[in-house]
């Protein structure tokens, strides 16, 4: 996994409650057996209309969020089935980044083991940063090690994040490069109990 710290980036107003899993990447894309290439098909019915046209109205259809690398959206996020496609289609979208008040136990854990920082903020704190990047484009910077999200005009928002969850973002680690690190320790024990 790539090691996250400091984010900086516009953000990308998702003014929806109870995100599922189900819209964040529909069932029909899910055949591939890749951790790659579902980013294109993120919010694929929101994004599209059922001809297939582009839904201009759609936040991520937005010019101005095309580069945008975290995601804001309302509480709840990630409900639904457990599939881990939802981060990865996340992650290969573009997004580092997701804020809300609260997500998914499943999609919440299954965020940090590939490589997504998902913070929560309090519903005041996430609508405030919703109606800033809804009325013009909103750049903020996430800095994990000193946990604030800071946006361009100067707030500063606090969050908490669980030390071992925050050293496999800092250090791009996911469970398996986590064992490695302890390497010389399983072979001394497997040498003295062979």
């Amino acid at each position: 996994m790539k090691p996250i710290n400091e984010v900086r980036s516009v953000l990308t107003p998702l003014d929806h409650k109870n995100v599922d899993t189900d819209q964040i990447i529909s069932k029909e894309f899910l055949k591939r057996i890749e951790r790659t290439g579902f980013g294109k098909y993120l919010f694929h019915h929101w994004r599209y209309n059922a001809d297939g046209s582009v839904n201009e109205k759609f936040v991520l259809n937005d010019e101005r969020f095309k580069e945008s690398t975290i995601l804001v959206a309302h509480d709840n996020f990630g409900c639904g089935s457990s599939r881990e496609h939802a981060p990865w289609a996340i992650l290969d979208y573009g997004f580092q980044v997701v804020i809300a008040p609260s997500f998914a136990d499943i999609f919440h854990n299954n965020c940090f083991k590939n490589g997504i920082l998902p913070i929560r903020l309090s519903v005041g704190e996430v609508e405030e940063l919703l109606a800033k990047g809804k009325a013009a484009p909103y750049a903020l910077e996430v800095n994990l090690e000193q946990q604030t999200v800071r946006g361009e005009d100067g707030k500063t928002y606090s969050f908490t994040i669980d030390p071992y969850y925050k050293q496999m973002l800092l250090n791009g680690w996911d469970e398996i490069s986590l064992t490695f690190q302890y390497e010389e320790h399983i072979a001394a024990y497997e040498q003295q109990h062979a």
